[in-house]
């Protein structure tokens, strides 16, 4: 792990000398630095805002559900810190929210939001989109009690984002595999649709054989993603073909989308499918208006 320190505080020890700072180290926030040449990953960065903050914030956003253990978090993603007032830094996000005692975890010393705490973060601060995949990806790491997010939101009823995050909880799904699944099931929600179910089981007899990404168990219906690298890798594809094929015959439509779909095309695809299983759709005006700005 690379050294990560004040500069200020490294000469006062005689660690360092201002020359030393300028000739071998880089400044990864204002007065904080580290070794020159050494890719920094998210911890060295979290590390360093927290010290640029003089060991009063504490790592929120994506940053602290990185360190919390959630996937899909590069190494370059801007730190959030919550509990400290401080001027922004490129790559470096103070936020002026409060933050109690209770909401706070430890995490190899590094003071970070609670997985709680985190959720209602994300769901008021972030995009839409990116919000409910972060939130996905952090119940898919470990689960969270969205009850206890709520209470969040009955402890702060001034936060601002409340009306995004209470939209975006009952939509929470940890069985999201991927940014892209979850970006699906928030198309498929906007469109109207009954809600999916995720990691769905294919059984024969009692023996699962497959495990669908998203769909409608009672009709049959599945949504699936192809990656890149499914449709790169032959024998993964010829794989996949085999596995259409057997879901096929027994008895499944199965969407495959890919990332040049139009968010359009795959919603007429899924609402022919169900409808061709007896699934009525039954859409407002808004889904209907909703629909026709998708793309």
């Amino acid at each position: 792990m690379a050294d990560i320190f004040i500069g200020s505080e490294a000469i006062a020890a005689g660690r360092a000398t201002r020359y030393e700072l300028q000739r071998w180290h880089t400044s990864v926030f204002r007065g904080v630095y580290a070794p020159r040449g050494v890719a920094l990953t998210l911890r060295n960065r979290a590390t360093a805002a927290w010290l640029a903050s003089g060991r009063k914030g504490v790592i929120a956003g994506p940053a602290a559900a990185a360190l919390l253990g959630s996937p899909y978090v590069d190494s370059d993603q801007p730190v959030e810190l919550v509990g400290v007032k401080m001027r922004p830094q490129q790559g470096l996000v103070p936020r002026p929210d409060r933050i109690r005692d209770d909401e706070i975890t430890r995490v190899g010393g590094l003071p970070v939001t609670t997985r709680v705490r985190t959720a209602f973060d994300m769901g008021r601060h972030l995009e839409r989109t990116e919000a409910l995949f972060r939130l996905d990806a952090l119940m898919w790491n470990q689960r969270y009690s969205i009850d206890e997010v709520r209470a969040l939101m009955q402890r702060y009823p001034r936060a601002s984002g409340r009306r995004r995050l209470d939209e975006l909880l009952p939509l929470v799904d940890g069985g999201a595999a991927s940014p892209t699944e979850s970006r699906i099931r928030l198309w498929l929600h906007d469109a109207g649709f009954p809600p999916p179910e995720t990691q769905i089981p294919v059984l024969i007899g009692s023996r699962p054989v497959a495990w669908l990404d998203i769909g409608w168990p009672e009709y049959d219906v599945a949504v699936e993603y192809d990656g890149d690298h499914h449709r790169k890798n032959r024998h993964q594809y010829v794989k996949d073909i085999a596995r259409l094929r057997m879901l096929e015959d027994l008895g499944w439509i199965v969407i495959r989308v890919i990332a040049e779909d139009r968010p359009q095309d795959v919603i007429a695809r899924v609402e022919s499918a169900l409808v061709s299983r007896g699934c009525l759709v039954e859409i407002s005006e808004l889904q209907r208006f909703t629909r026709s700005l998708a793309a």
